[in-house]
């Protein structure tokens, strides 16, 4: 790749630029002959397409910002088991990280803990975790910061059918049953605000829901296997193994009013990293924006990309990436971020904090204006249009 490319950013004021002449010299005198009209007209045309052209040039010019080639080629991303983080996936079956310059290695991970321990090690320049647990990770002084984003939504709770006879029958269902969750989690903390909002207590008793936290999602949802557990938190794909297996959803968090939109995994980096090497993660981010769109564009390759990392039939791919219950979003959705910030704020998960310095939306906004002028399709500028409403 050249070390000197350069990406043109679009300004509206190029366009107005160009229409300014458009109404210039159109009256001419009746008393002029039809020879010095025509001569007067031809080199009117001349004039104004030559300043046309002059003026698209000024403003191309203008509209350049150099993004330097990335500072480091060699990356190494995690994720965990989950369709959630198919962005990553799409970028490099489809050959967009190599476009960028980079050479990428996924690395699946267990936990939220394991991917930043990977980060705070370098083991790992970028992470898929999830929105709470990275907000806990910050409060903590953990020197992190959000980039980007995954996942929208994603997650639930499942129950054996014995205490079920249909899907989606809400918390209630879970009064006088042991539950399994993972703690410092999205599932965990979305399940605490329901239970709230129902007045429903946590602990042990038949009016009440007794949570039993396990270190992953994978071990949450093992522990269903045992007589003791009667429900479990799930993210994708979970929820269709589970349905497939015979439990029954006690909710999906897209279809209750008070987590609509709630921001799952984030795209999380070394703070640091973010402002020494930019040129890398704007690059990233960019894969990241091309993989979102191939998966609006072809949900059968997209479908089949996911299966080489997350081995499941691919029905169950395609209920959890397109069945309504979760968005995988380049967007850093840093309003629902905050809105979840306050909340778990008020649960008890973590003490308030500045998160200014630990949300970088900056690397984004620079991918997704480079790749606007360079393609400026209705899905590209969907993610436009999302970014200037909830950024």
């Amino acid at each position: 790749m050249n070390n000197n490319r350069s990406r043109l950013i679009s300004l509206i004021a190029a366009a107005a630029l160009l229409t300014g002449c458009s109404g210039l010299n159109q009256s001419s005198s009746s008393e002029k002959s039809e020879t010095t009209t025509a001569s007067t007209t031809t080199v009117e045309n001349t004039t104004e397409s030559a300043s046309a052209e002059s003026a698209s040039e000024a403003a191309t010019e203008a509209a350049k910002v150099e993004i330097g080639a990335p500072e480091k080629a060699d990356i190494n991303i995690g994720y965990l088991n989950s369709t959630a983080h198919l962005l990553a996936f799409v970028a490099q079956e489809e050959g967009y990280f190599k476009e960028e310059g980079l050479n990428v290695t996924l690395t699946q991970f267990s936990s939220a803990s394991e991917l930043i321990n990977g980060i705070e090690s370098d083991k790992l320049d970028v992470a898929f975790i999830g929105s709470v647990p990275t907000l806990t990770f910050q409060s903590q002084g953990h020197e992190v910061s959000i980039f980007g984003g995954a996942m929208t939504n994603g997650h639930g709770y499942v129950i054996k059918s014995e205490f079920a006879d249909k899907d989606e029958a809400g918390v209630e269902i879970l009064k006088g049953r042991n539950v399994a969750s993972v703690k410092n989690s999205v599932q965990d903390a979305e399940l605490q605000i329901l239970l709230k909002n129902a007045n429903i207590e946590i602990g042990e008793g038949d009016d009440k829901v007794n949570i039993v936290y396990f270190d992953s999602q994978k071990d949450a949802y093992a522990a269903l296997l045992n007589s003791s557990i009667d429900a479990a938190s799930v993210y994708s794909p979970y929820a269709s193994l589970a349905k497939s297996q015979g439990y029954k959803v006690v909710y999906y968090c897209a279809h209750e009013k008070a987590l609509e939109n709630q921001p799952c995994c984030r795209q999380v980096a070394k703070t640091a990293a973010l402002s020494s090497t930019p040129n890398t993660f704007i690059a990233i981010e960019r894969a990241f924006i091309k993989a979102y769109h191939f998966t609006q564009s072809d949900h059968d390759k997209t479908i089949k990309d996911v299966k080489k990392y997350i081995d499941i039939e691919e029905d169950f791919i395609d209920t959890e990436v397109y069945g309504g219950y979760s968005v995988s979003s380049p967007d850093p959705d840093k309003k629902g971020t905050l809105t979840l910030k306050d909340t778990i704020i008020d649960l008890g998960y973590t003490n308030d904090y500045d998160i200014e310095p630990h949300y970088n939306t900056d690397i984004y906004k620079k991918a997704l204006d480079s790749i606007l002028a360079e393609s400026l399709d209705d899905i590209y500028k969907s993610l436009e249009d999302h970014f200037n409403e909830f950024e």
